[in-house]
């Protein structure tokens, strides 16, 4: 008996609109980023290779299809209904795919990558994420055009759509289509790898060869990184040597809580520029506040009047980096004090509570300890983070709902916060505590709405709207707490998570990461500027220095105000490469055991330098060890320290 003939393969208009939106896609955001950042040289290149991913994860999408024609029945092959169901499958399938090349043009908007692990985390968070989304876009008139766009293909095609052949039932056919869902993916799998993507020294061109739902699995495996097996390691040994020399010399909570402090751990107005140690702290990490932003590091818009006013009467600290792009990040730096580890940020992980951050180091010496936040703190897990670890947590849901003038999906505004944030201070100094309150802020965030009447930028103020409420807010804050009995007691330490974006024709572009950081206490510290290099995870050591009180030696990080020449360095990451600069040059760490070296210019503009075995050997040693720390417990108070 013949074999039945088919037209052409009966998945071919299913896998050519795939290929065809791919494509179109590749090619919108190509033409968004510019040839000034993806050089048209570098075209061909990216898109062979792209159609290659695409390729590789149609051979995925495919296996549904494989298996229904490998176990769907006969008698069910060619009813009446197959027609209709054809374009319906069709109608859907353009429809999603429509929808996912929209949803990486806003990622791309935001991010300028591919999917990454941001949007992993995102699914997690639908509220935050689609609120976001409802008041920063026209939602009902985008899908209504996806549904018009995909409708008009299913249109125009369906008289093909419906005489597609039906896959032949014999028994052949049905063994050729199940192994055919076995060996397309299992061929996907050894054939393509993201890592594939890292084709050019363009990260752009890099990042527009992959495809999104590609990069997207890949990022949600890759959620946490082995840093021993995907990175350059050193013997233990030589690690700690290194960092002993460095002068990081971490010691059990159970010494840097001893009740009699070392000498070098009492205040000493000789070696910290304060005339009495602050009996309180009030840190606030302001959302996504990149330096470029304040006029003090020569913005001219005139944004920031009250940062600048409290940067110039304040201690400015201009050469100071995030150590990442996220909140998460920015938290884990200033309240844990060591440098990132690839993958997720410890705020986001399992076993992060009872890690001796300085919520746990002063708590153990009487202090009130508060995380505030505007938000739900259910999202990134920071009320779960912080609350293990003795902070106090109040977030948007104990305020009092007559306090809040003005909210968005992500918050209250920044001056209902502050003014909750009062109260709280205000209880503490009440109960004759000193106190150490961590603020963290919302406004600065899409979409970018806040307050009417408050500056002169109506809502929504896109960026420059935000950033001069944002500013507006921590001014108002401030011109309140001077009339408080605390005040003068008080340091402020206004300083960012992490800036707008870290986007850039490195994969770690070292101006992305740069933010200010301002120590404020008019009755306590003298004004002044310090242009040493300097990292988000020093903050910790110098708050603790500052204050003359034990615990500042537990910390990766550094206090400011001990550091020499050699211990000036910063540590810059997003979520797989893990930088290291110093004297001018960037050290990046990344998978497979990468190291590659770059020279910075005076303007943050990297270009290849020959390796530096010092600097290499210096950033494997802080990166290798502040995983190990983590994924050991090192970084936990034993059980029997925690005894007060």
């Amino acid at each position: 008996m013949s074999r039945p003939r088919l037209t052409h393969p009966p998945f071919l208009p299913y896998a050519l609109l795939f290929l065809l939106i791919a494509g179109l896609t590749r090619l919108a955001l190509a033409l968004q980023t510019g040839l000034d950042k993806s050089p048209l040289s570098l075209w061909p290149g990216l898109f062979l290779r792209g159609i290659g991913f695409d390729l590789a994860v149609l051979a995925w999408l495919l296996v549904p299809m494989l298996l229904w024609a490998a176990l769907w029945p006969v008698r069910w092959r060619n009813t009446r209904w197959q027609g209709g169901l054809r374009l319906a499958i069709f109608f859907t399938m353009a429809a999603t795919l429509l929808f996912g090349a929209l949803s990486e043009w806003v990622f791309w908007e935001e991010f300028e990558t591919r999917f990454n692990f941001i949007a992993v985390d995102y699914l997690v968070y639908t509220h935050e994420v689609i609120g976001n989304i409802v008041e920063s876009y026209p939602v009902v008139p985008l899908l209504a055009g996806i549904a018009l766009l995909a409708a008009l293909p299913t249109w125009l095609f369906r008289s093909r759509i419906r005489a597609a052949p039906a896959p032949a039932a014999q028994a052949g056919w049905r063994v050729l289509y199940a192994a055919l869902a076995v060996a397309l993916p299992w061929g996907a799998w050894h054939l393509a790898d993201v890592d594939q993507m890292q084709f050019s020294g363009n990260p752009y061109a890099n990042e527009l060869a992959g495809n999104g739902l590609m990069t997207f699995i890949a990022a949600f495996r890759r959620n946490e990184l082995d840093y021993e097996r995907f990175y350059a390691t050193l013997p233990m040994a030589q690690a700690d040597r290194i960092l002993t020399e460095l002068g990081v010399e971490r010691q059990p909570l159970s010494k840097a809580l001893k009740p009699e402090a070392d000498e070098d751990e009492t205040f000493n107005p000789q070696r910290v520029p304060f005339k009495r140690p602050p009996r309180n702290v009030v840190l606030i990490s302001v959302e996504s506040l990149s330096a470029k932003f304040l006029g003090s590091f020569g913005n001219p818009s005139g944004l920031t009047p009250r940062l600048d006013a409290l940067a110039r009467d304040g201690l400015l600290f201009t050469q100071l980096y995030a150590t990442g792009t996220r909140t998460v990040r920015g938290l884990e730096a200033l309240s844990l004090g060591t440098p990132p580890i690839p993958g997720q940020a410890i705020v986001r992980r399992p076993g992060n509570e009872h890690l001796a951050t300085v919520g746990e180091i002063l708590r153990r010496q009487g202090y009130e300890t508060l995380f505030l936040y505007g938000g739900h703190g259910y999202f990134d897990n920071m009320n779960a983070y912080f609350a293990g670890n003795d902070y106090r947590v109040v977030d948007r849901t104990d305020f009092p709902k007559s306090s809040i003038g003005f909210a968005n999906v992500w918050g209250v505004a920044d001056e209902f916060l502050y003014d909750n944030s009062l109260v709280q201070l205000d209880r503490a100094h009440a109960a004759g505590r000193p106190f150490m309150a961590h603020v963290m802020t919302t406004s600065n965030h899409r979409p970018f709405t806040y307050p009417d009447g408050r500056i002169d930028i109506p809502s929504p103020g896109k960026r420059e709207g935000a950033v001069k409420y944002t500013d507006y807010a921590i001014g108002h804050f401030i011109d309140q707490a001077r009339n408080k009995p605390w005040f003068d007691e008080t340091l402020f330490v206004i300083v960012a998570d992490h800036c707008a974006s870290a986007a850039g024709r490195t994969k770690l572009p070292v101006p992305g990461y740069r933010i200010p950081l301002i120590l404020y206490a008019p009755a306590m510290l003298k004004p002044g500027r310090d242009d040493r290099l300097a990292s988000q995870i020093d903050i910790p050591p110098t708050l603790l220095d500052a204050m003359g009180l034990p615990g500042d030696d537990h910390f990766f990080g550094l206090s400011l105000f001990e550091q020499g020449e050699e211990n000036r360095r910063a540590f810059i990451s997003n979520y797989q490469e893990l930088g290291y600069l110093k004297a001018g040059k960037l050290v990046v760490l990344g998978p497979k055991q990468r190291v590659d070296t770059f020279r910075i210019d005076a303007n943050g503009n990297a270009s290849p330098a020959e390796p530096d075995p010092r600097l290499r050997d210096e950033a494997v040693a802080y990166y290798q060890t502040a995983f190990k720390a983590f994924k050991e417990s090192a970084l936990k108070i034993r059980a029997k320290d925690m005894a007060r």
